[in-house]
């Protein structure tokens, strides 16, 4: 009677079991491995051109990003459960950064910058007194507490002064001030006590001085303009120059003031744009340079004042023999104009070429050579590549003339010789080595040294023949004194290297600022004055004949 209940359980059917679906991995591992590949081959490589290897290493990883969150959401047979939390994590993960931060501006290798989005500055105001310190000590006169110009009294990244005490750990520098400031890439210039400078306040550029010891503003000048690119950054580009009792400032959209020095009160003033033609050419870009002749402006006006025999020197870039503009340095009305290349990035320069004054303008596209009574060019040698030109001529001596460009470019040394009445010019040798994008170089026994992108390194003027790199500082600037280089890094940091042909020997340095910077630096005798597009700072450096400072 048992059996055949025995035999119906056996025949009832078994309930399967569901499978588990796993995930499918294969996909991320191969886009992970390419992803590595193609990172070791772009970095693997010599280097020439880092801005070229960040921005493919950038579009790399965005384009890994987005295939791998395609695998994740799509194609990796996750749970619809676990699809969803990483889908609602991106989002909320973007969303935040979002409204935490905001984008800044990019470094010299066009990395990208974010600030938090409720920075604020709090900027200086005109002292009531419009007076400065008098106890400072300092004397109008001297050569070592002057620093007129762009890149220093020569326009050679050399400034005179006491020797450097290198021992920064027993006598570090001395923080005299440090405040905030308006954004711009324009170094300060000083007259003694008033260091000058420009920003960017509101719609407004400025030319403003403060006291060197205390950084209290005795005086600003405001003119209606702002030039603003999210690459570039927002203010005015071009250092002001001091001459006798006058300042002389160019801002980034193209307004040329004379104020003077001890109120800041206008002199004249003259918007080189309009004088070289360019204002209603075509369309027009923020600069009010035509864009189509004048492309290269698009990073602003950035010519610092040259004073030349009674004349203010600008690079304009107007073509029909208006690229370079003089004008009277008392009245402001035009003297001459001469050339027809589009303006670069770099400045006016006065080089004695073969027994004859000549001024010098490393244009977009070649380096002329123009007579300072008339304008009129003498010689030119071409170098037209497509990348801005920015760092200024190297004067080498009566004849030679160091070049240099970034962007992968490299360095060319001109020979300019004489027949008769007439001069030409001619590459003596051309190098990979030494690009400078946008800082400049210095010359010093035979030797060039500077920042080649990016990278602190010295060359052999002679033949272009590197003696050795070392040093990641980024796209900043140099100074130098006797045989020290100052180096202000991109990231805020002044280094000094001992000037010495065979090996990079660092001998101190010290955090001057925070964030980006790639603004010129001023030596004035002991006092180091610093800034970038949000702040600035004065610094007392240890040199020889001071005491120990506590």
């Amino acid at each position: 009677m048992e059996e055949p209940e025995e035999k119906a359980l056996e025949q009832e059917p078994i309930e399967e079991i569901p499978t588990e679906i796993k995930p499918r991995w294969w996909p991320a591992i191969i886009i992970s491995a390419c992803l590595a590949v193609v990172l070791t081959t772009i970095w693997s490589g010599s280097g020439d051109n880092q801005q070229e290897q960040v921005l493919k290493t950038g579009g790399v990883l965005i384009i890994s990003f987005v295939l791998l969150t395609i695998w994740a959401l799509i194609f990796s047979r996750f749970s619809k459960q676990l699809r969803l939390r990483i889908l609602f994590s991106l989002i909320g993960a973007f969303a935040l950064f979002g409204a935490c931060f905001r984008f800044d501006q990019v470094s010299g290798n066009m990395v990208p910058i974010f600030e938090w989005r409720w920075a604020k500055r709090s900027l200086p105001e005109v002292a009531d007194d419009g007076q400065s310190s008098s106890s400072t000590g300092l004397d109008s006169n001297s050569t070592q507490f002057s620093f007129p110009q762009f890149l220093g009294p020569t326009r050679d990244c050399k400034t005179p002064g006491p020797k450097l005490i290198a021992d920064w750990e027993s006598n570090p520098p001395k923080q005299m001030w440090r405040q905030d400031i308006g954004a711009a890439w324009s170094g300060f210039v000083v007259s003694a006590n008033r260091a000058i400078t420009q920003e960017q306040r509101d719609e407004n550029e400025i030319v403003s001085c403060y006291d060197l010891l205390t950084g209290k503003m005795l005086w600003m000048h405001s003119n209606p303009g702002r030039y603003d690119t999210k690459i570039a950054g927002e203010g005015p580009r071009a250092t002001p120059t001091i001459h006798g009792k006058n300042v002389y400032a160019l801002g980034a959209t193209g307004i040329l003031n004379c104020l003077e020095l001890e109120t800041g009160k206008p002199v004249w003033q003259r918007n080189i744009a309009s004088d070289a033609g360019l204002e209603n050419d075509d369309e027009v870009d923020q600069t009010g340079a035509s864009k189509k002749r004048n492309k290269a402006k698009e990073w602003g006006y950035s010519s610092s004042p040259l004073i030349l025999e009674g004349k203010v020197i600008v690079s304009a870039g107007g073509e029909s023999g208006k690229s370079l503009l003089a004008y009277n340095l008392d009245s402001g009305e035009p003297v001459w104009s001469g050339g027809n290349s589009r303006a670069g990035y770099s400045s006016a320069h006065t080089a004695t070429i073969h027994g004859e004054e000549q001024v010098l303008i490393f244009n977009q596209e070649e380096l002329t050579a123009h007579a300072p009574e008339t304008g009129s060019v003498i010689w030119s040698f071409e170098w037209k590549v497509g990348v801005p030109h920015v760092s200024m001529p190297v004067i080498l001596n009566d004849n030679q003339i160091l070049l240099s460009l970034g962007y992968g470019q490299g360095s060319k040394l001109v020979q300019v010789t004489k027949s008769e009445e007439s001069y030409s010019a001619n590459e003596l040798w051309s190098s990979r080595f030494m690009k400078a994008k946008f800082t400049n170089l210095v010359s010093h026994e035979g030797h060039i040294y500077g920042l080649d992108d990016g990278i602190f390194a010295c060359i052999n003027q002679e033949d272009g023949r590197r003696k050795w790199k070392d040093g990641r500082f980024g796209h900043g600037q140099i100074l130098m004194r006797a045989n020290h280089i100052l180096v202000m890094a991109e990231n805020g940091e002044v280094i000094l290297i001992e000037a010495n042909p065979e090996k990079q020997i660092e001998l101190a340095r010290f955090a001057a600022l925070d964030g980006k910077t790639w603004n010129p630096h001023t030596l004035v005798g002991e006092y180091l004055l610093v800034r970038n597009h949000r702040e600035a700072a004065c610094y007392k450096l240890p040199v020889t004949g001071t005491p120990k400072q506590k």
